[in-house]
Order: C-alpha cells, then structure tokens, then sequence
C-alpha cells in the first residue's frame, strides 16, 4: 500500500453516545448478525473511533450519529432524545478538539421543530452541519416537513449529509440478495433523494445549501449529470448547481472516485470511509491506494483527503488544529 503524504480527515463516522441504546437491526443470518454484533461493539467505544487518529492514520474524523441506529419500532426518535444525542456529541467533540469534529443529528421530516434543533445545536453546542436521512417513510428531502432544516443549513453556512436509509418496499424486495441487495436499495435512494433536491427547485430555494450524498447514489449522479435535456450538476452547464452537491469516498474504489471528480470536481469530494459499519484496516493508506490508482494529481488528493472537509466546515488549517 502506498503512505499517504497527507492528512486524512474521515467525513463519514458513526458513533452513538454510550447512553443511547442501539436499535439497529443487522440483518438474518448467522454472518449479518455477526458482523452487527461487532458494528454494535464499536458504535459507542470512544476509544475505537479515535484510535486511528491516535495512531496517526487520520488527522481528524466528522461524527454523526444516525437516527436508524437508534430509533423506536415505529422508526421514530424522540425529540428530547434527538437533543441530548446532539450535547453528548457536542461534548465529545469538545473533549477531543481537533480530532473528532460533529455534525447535529435531527429528524428532517419534523418541520420547524427540527429546523430549531439545528439552530441550537450549531449556535449553542458548535456542531458544524447535520446530518439527514434520505427519506422518511413516503417522504423524499424535498417535501415540504423537510424545507425548514434545509434552509436554516443554508442560512447558517453549514452542510447537510444527506444519508442512505434502508427504503420501504425496495429493501425487502432485495433482501435475498444479501448485502448487495441492502447496497443497492440504499444507494437507490440516496441518488433519488438527491435528484428530489434538483428537481424540487430546494437549490434555487437555498443558494447556500451544501449536500454530501455518498458513492451509494453515484448512478443518479451519473444520470443527473448527464442527461443532455435536464443536465444538473456537469461543470459546464450554466446552472452550474454542481456547487451544491459533494460526494463522500465511501468504498475508495477508484472508479467510482474518478467518476465523482469527473462529474463534480475534485474541489467537491471528502474523504469518508463509513466507520464502522465498513471497518477495513488502515484508512489513509486505501485512499491514498485508490487516489494513485483513479489517476488524482498531488493538489488533488490534497483536497480530497482534507482540504475540502476543513473549508465545507470551516476548520482551522491542519498547522493550526492543535
């Protein structure tokens, strides 16, 4: 494996505050409930999430804390819990400056009560964005329950991680498919939620709007990108809403990650690994494999592994983080 000759701050980490027990449901299988079984052992281990920085792996990780992962079996979290997960991260984060940087957890589809939450959880606690899922139910990020989160991340400056959920209906369908299966229906509806957004007018809404989605949805970027009669993200278009949308390195296959600089440019891709639920080894090194094998400059890899997370959420230079 190559060294990487820059540091790597991981955009795409999970973690659930030790207080809040974990939901989530893995799958059938003596292999799926293993492997849940270790994801559940890391998802709360302080220690876990911040060995790779201490080792020297990464420079830095971007913590979020999933709603799925801890919601009732309506699929449904509490408002008040919603706000605790936000002070336990934002405590975290404050223990740890430098290392671990968190985005606000909310409940998108909760209108303006969630729209409040962010505002709080930005201003008061300092976290620096939110994460969101993809859809809720029938609904899309475009609807209108989802509007009033949108726009206070655009007033405020900060992004929107715009995450795969497990889709209604399609996720059964695929489940003898195993964890491809489970890959795809994700990935499908991360793409849709992001041509929702395009197509629902939210970017023309929200000039400020910020929106990482992962390489999940890469085939509805693709179609996004290139449809000659509704192109909407391509750099040469002259929308130009290619500035609103990033995409997350989720897998470093570098043809995928070629494929994400292709169509948004480099200036518009993190580095993110989606710890821990994917734990495989050393994340530097697989970037740093991919980046050389995908063909990306030295400026290139530079803002891909971190200068792109440090000016979406307004770090201080790497010099300066300690």
């Amino acid at each position: 494996m190559l060294a990487a000759t820059y540091d790597v701050i991981d955009f795409h980490s999970h973690h659930i505050p030790a207080p809040f027990p974990i939901t989530a449901h893995w799958g059938d299988s003596p292999e799926q409930q293993q492997r849940g079984t270790a994801i559940n052992r890391l998802l709360p281990s302080v220690d876990a999430l911040l060995a790779s920085v201490d080792d020297g792996d990464l420079a830095g990780r971007v913590i979020n804390t999933p709603p799925a992962l801890i919601a009732n079996a309506n699929g449904d979290v509490a408002p008040d819990t919603v706000r605790r997960v936000n002070d336990a991260l934002a405590e975290l984060v404050a223990r740890h400056p430098g290392s671990l940087h968190g985005l606000a957890t909310v409940d998108a589809y909760d209108g303006e009560r969630a729209a409040t939450e962010l505002i709080r959880a930005v201003k008061e606690r300092g976290l620096r964005g939110v994460f969101v899922e993809s859809a809720k139910r029938d609904l899309l990020i475009d609807c209108a329950q989802a509007r009033p989160t949108l726009a206070a991340a655009a007033e405020l400056g900060v992004p929107v991680f715009l995450h795969p959920v497990n889709p209604e209906g399609l996720t059964e369908k695929l489940a003898p498919y195993g964890r491809l299966g489970t890959f795809l229906a994700r990935g499908t509806i991360n793409a849709a939620a992001l041509i929702a957004l395009l197509e629902g007018g939210v970017f023309e809404e929200n000039r400020g709007l910020h929106v990482i989605v992962t390489t999940l949805a890469i085939g509805g970027l693709m179609l996004a990108g290139g449809f000659a009669d509704g192109a909407r993200l391509r750099r040469d278009t002259p929308t130009d809403r290619r500035r609103h949308v990033y995409i997350d390195t989720m897998g470093f296959h570098p043809a995928l990650i070629r494929a994400s600089i292709d169509l948004v440019g480099a200036d518009h891709v993190l580095a993110g690994s989606d710890w821990p639920i994917v734990s495989d080894g050393p994340i530097a090194s697989r970037l740093a494999d991919a980046l050389h094998v995908a063909g990306v400059t030295p400026a290139e890899q530079q803002l891909i592994a971190g200068g792109n997370v440090r000016r979406l959420l307004q770090l201080v230079p790497a010099a300066k983080a300690a």
